[in-house]
């Protein structure tokens, strides 16, 4: 009866040390003697991981939607990296950096920058650390079906896809009645928006593309890419009443997003 104990003493000793040990990180289950729970590393990993990184969020909008007030209401209230395809293109051409490089060889020639280098610029930028950490804001990009599948298979996918919906009709009204002032650079609007004092409306411009027709053509467009964009973010995409004042867009985008934290 003694060795038999002996045996079976040893035997414990054994299972719990297989269990215990855990030559890779990976998902091997580690045992917990102390309390008898297991829980696999990975899965300890993806909940640090979550828990550490901040919100991926695309804003998608037409022209005039009001996105631009919306990106700076978000960016200030969640602290997120606001980020927007020009921006980046420019920096990463700045910094030198190899898709910069790439991208600044089409720009000097007047050509469209195409997808492949821009993809490799956006996924640059969003490996920098502070938009690991504070997440970030991809303001008005992917444009087309085509961008959206490339960020998929970048391994860029976002956590949330905010959708301004505007009426045609109003989004036409906004366009036509903006009025930029050339010497603060501040946009104003005939109707919604009209400057404090005379001296400030007589040097308003309305800029060569704010035009009914070359909105139409723009707005057009659009929604030709945007019905494919939307069929890729179809689980993702939140649709916000984009026609309400800014203050209460704000409000429901506040609450989509406060679902990720």
């Amino acid at each position: 009866s003694t060795a038999l104990s002996q045996l079976r003493s040893t035997s414990m000793l054994v299972t719990i040390s297989a269990l215990a040990w855990t030559p890779f990180a990976s998902n091997v289950p580690v045992a917990r003697v102390q309390d008898g729970r297991s829980q696999s590393i990975s899965q300890r990993s993806a909940v640090r991981a979550t828990a550490e990184l901040g919100p991926k969020v695309i804003i998608c909008g037409a022209p005039a939607s009001g996105k631009g007030t919306q990106c700076e209401l978000l960016k200030d209230t969640f602290k997120l990296v606001h980020l927007s395809t020009g921006d980046m293109l420019r920096a990463a051409v700045s910094a030198g950096t190899e898709v910069g490089k790439q991208a600044k060889d089409y720009m000097e020639k007047g050509a469209l920058v195409p997808d492949d280098v821009i993809i490799g610029i956006v996924k640059d930028r969003l490996a920098e650390e502070d938009c690991e950490k504070q997440g970030w804001l991809l303001d008005g990009f992917p444009r087309t079906e085509a961008q959206a599948l490339a960020l998929q298979a970048a391994g860029i996918v976002p956590d949330k896809v905010l959708y301004l919906d505007v009426p045609d009709e109003m989004l036409i009204e906004r366009v036509v009645g903006r009025r930029l002032d050339p010497d603060t650079g501040r946009i104003y609007h005939v109707t919604f928006a009209p400057p404090e004092t005379d001296e400030i409306s007589e040097r308003l411009i309305q800029r060569s593309d704010d035009t009914e027709e070359k909105a139409r053509v723009r707005l057009e467009a659009f929604h030709t890419h945007m019905s494919a964009v939307e069929k890729c973010y179809a689980e993702l995409m939140v649709k916000t009443d984009g026609t309400r004042p800014k203050q209460e867009v704000f409000e429901d985008l506040q609450k989509c997003l406060a679902e990720l934290s």
